[in-house]
Order: structure tokens, then sequence, then C-alpha cells
């Protein structure tokens, strides 16, 4: 006879009377909760229970943090600890993972892993049975959509993607998604509804937070942004959700920026922009110095660009140079540069997100793309000691989201310095709206 086994876990009132049951009966689930709600042991213990009642041979479960450190620090131990009654259970502290007993003959047990999504390698070449996706505001996005979706088909395994809001990034959009697709389930908890603190420790919180970290990590508000942000997220969700005519480009010269990869993930971005109107970006991967200036090539010949700004860090040196080789006309940039503005700006990328912000207030208009959105959101800014704007470096950045903001910086670049061209004609009140993807220039 079998012996039962009871884990050492006492779900809250909320996950054991709503949560628990929706995720046993849907196969995606979005849980958007504040701070200290128990994501991560309502989600470990959710994932050990279904790696018990499987009866698939050689299941696998990974749990995944935006790093693998962090991962260890919230989950390990709790898997550590709720799996330890499990008799015969083995433990792998090396690469993070528990393995249960098996069930069927000749096959290893169900395995858990712990596994930080800044390695990815981790979670390819394997099938899985579940996961568990948590901040999964600070995970590229990618991993979801070319790793874990296709390893989650053969098995038809199930997800759970936990967080706060950390602005109108691919967390927001796939809880958004999850509120329109029937076979999804999604909920959103705020410390003011879910009961899990005390009041009176909820006050005392809220003496030691700005408004905007009250409403993002204890309303779950996905809107709030911090008052240091260059760009705050509602000023980019309203240049996402803005419609243009004729008269917003019209006679307007069209300016390139082109970002340049410098090394691993980083990508290559051309951007694109006429007046108030920045066309989609152009993004591309794994290029090296000619074939990022044969991109820049093929688009100054289809948008025939007033002006050309490049970023001239690191392999940015070797396409100007390409490009100049070949008698184009480009512009260096220097993010680290001196700013035109040089009272206010410590330099000229600070410069460029401030002219860019100024752009947005004024009715430009982005593409509605989550990466951008998410780079655009996150970029702070503080005071050097001299009182002028600096902003926080890149490596800090990504350290947030995961990336390097590579598709904001290829934006702010058509802002390195005004370009104004002659003969701007006149629009009639009853011209066809703009179309930038069937005419992108009028002559």
């Amino acid at each position: 006879m079998a012996r039962k086994v009871t884990i050492p876990y006492k779900p809250r009132p909320l996950w054991a009377r709503v949560i628990h049951p929706a995720l046993d009966k849907y196969r995606f689930a979005v849980l958007v909760c504040h701070r200290r709600f128990g994501k991560t042991v309502g989600t470990v213990n959710q994932m050990i229970k279904r790696a018990i009642q499987c009866d698939k041979p050689a299941p696998h479960y990974c749990y995944v943090a935006p790093y693998r450190n962090q991962a260890k620090m919230i989950a390990w131990q709790y898997l550590l600890h709720y799996t330890s009654v499990i008799p015969g259970v083995k433990k792998n502290e090396s690469d993070l993972f528990v393995e249960l007993p098996p069930k069927n003959p000749g096959w290893p047990g169900a395995r858990l892993h712990i596994i930080g999504a800044d390695h990815p390698d981790a979670l390819r070449g394997t099938y899985w049975d579940g996961a568990v996706l948590d901040e999964y505001a600070q995970i590229k996005p990618e991993l979801w959509n070319e790793v874990i979706r296709p390893a989650l088909a053969d098995r038809q395994g199930w997800a759970v993607f936990i967080g706060t809001p950390k602005g109108m990034n691919q967390f927001y959009e796939i809880y958004q998604r999850a509120q329109k697709e029937a076979s999804w389930f999604s909920c959103l908890y705020r410390v003011d509804e879910s009961g899990v603190l005390p009041p009176e420790e909820v006050e005392d919180m809220k003496k030691d937070m700005t408004d905007n970290a009250i409403r993002q990590e204890l309303l779950c508000d996905f809107s709030a942004s911090a008052s240091d942000v260059v760009i705050p997220i509602d000023l980019v969700s309203d240049a996402a959700a803005r419609e243009l005519t004729s008269a917003d480009v019209s006679g307007q010269p069209v300016i390139m920026g082109v970002d340049v990869a410098r090394f691993g993930d980083d990508a290559t971005v051309i951007s694109i922009r006429q007046g108030l109107h920045a066309l989609p970006q152009k993004v591309f991967r794994g290029l090296d110095t000619m074939q990022a200036a044969d991109r820049v090539i093929v688009a100054m010949a289809e948008h025939k660009p007033a002006a050309v700004f490049i970023d001239v860090g690191a392999m940015g040196a070797g396409v100007i140079d390409r490009l100049r080789q070949l008698h184009y006309n480009v512009t260096e940039v220097n993010f680290a540069g001196a700013a035109m503005d040089s009272e206010r700006y410590a330099n000229r990328r600070a410069e460029m997100y401030f002219k860019l912000r100024e752009w947005m207030t004024s009715g430009g208009a982005i593409p509605n793309e989550t990466t951008l959105k998410s780079e655009l959101s996150v970029v702070e800014y503080k005071f050097t000691p001299a009182g002028k704007i600096i902003l926080e470096p890149k490596e800090r950045i990504k350290e947030k989201i995961g990336k390097s903001p590579d598709l904001a910086d290829s934006l702010a670049l058509t802002f390195a310095m005004p370009i104004y061209t002659p003969g701007a004609r006149e629009i009639e009140d009853d011209e066809e709206p703009y179309n930038p993807l069937k005419n992108y220039m009028e002559d």
C-alpha cells in the first residue's frame, strides 16, 4: 500500500479557495499580486503537487526567476523544505533540482528545477510538464516564446506567470491576454483586497514608500512609474496608442537612428522617424560589422533619410567607417560625449532621451511594441554634483529588464541634433489619412 505523504504547507485562504483550484483547472495562468502575497510559496507547492500527481515517465518542472542567484535565494529553500518529507527524494545542490521517487519502472522520478533566466541554455533541449515564471516583467519575452512554450508542447505542459507590476511591459501584455482568453486564468490582488497583511502593517509600510511605489508594489498599478523615470509609462502608453494623419509628418525630414550591437544578446536596431511618427523598428541579431553596414544601406535606400545618426561605441565605429568608405553621409554620435546644452545635461545620451520625452509629450507616436515600451519606461535619471542631468548606466538597466535598451537607444538617436528641411507644403483638410507603411514620404 502506498504511504500517504502530507506536505507541510498550509495555503492562505485565497490560495485554498480560489488560486489552487484555478491552477488545477487552467493550463495557463497569470497571477498579479502585491508584495508579500505568497506567490513563491504558493506556486512552488503547486508545482510539487502536480509533480506528485503526474503519471507520465520522467516529468520535468521548472521554477524560473530573472537570475539564477535570485531564483536560488527565493525558491530553493522552499523547494527543499516542502519536499523533504517525501521518502526517497533526492536533491542536487549544484544543479538546483530535486528528484522525486520514480513511479514508472526504468524511468527516473519527477525532477523539479530552480533556474535563472540569465542561463537560458539550462531550459533548452528538454521537455517541460510545467513551468512557473516569476517576475516575468524582468524576463526576456523570447524565453517564453522561443524556449519554454515550445518545450511544453509535446507533453501539453502548463505554465504560471507570477509577479508584481513594473510598468506596461511583457508581464502587462500577457496579463491582458489572459483576461481576454477563456482558456487562461488571471487574477489581480491588491494589498487592500487580499487580507494577507495586517492593516496596521500596511499603513506602516506606506510611511516609508513613495506614492508611486505604493501604487506599484501594493496596489498592483501597471501605470505607476517612479518619479525619477525619464519617460513615465503613462506617456509611453499614450504615444503607443496615437494615430496620425499626413499633417503630422508632411514636409518633415526623415531621420534614422542606428544602435549597433555590442556583443552577445544585444541587437542592432534601426529606427526611422519623420516628424511626430516613428516607424516600426528594424531589429537584427548576430550581425558583424559588414552585415550591419549592409542593413543600414538598405534602410537608407528605402527611406532616403535627411540624416543618419549612428552610435560610435564598440562596433558602431566599424560600421561608420565602412559606410564612409562607400561614400555614405552618416553622423557618429558618442553617447558619453558633450551635450549641445552642456549647462543642463551631463552628456549627449541624457540630452537625447529628454528630447525624446519632449517629442512624445508634444504628440509623438511610437510603435505599439512591448519591448520598446518596456525599455523606454525604465530609464531613470539623477543629477550630478554640478546639477546636470545624467542617466543611469546601461548596465543597471540591463539588470532590471534582462537586456540592453537597444530599441530605446536607437529611437533616442533620432534626436541627436535638430534637422530642418525647407519647402513644407500645406495639407488639405480632406486629404487621406497618412499610412506610413504604404507611402512613407510625400513629395
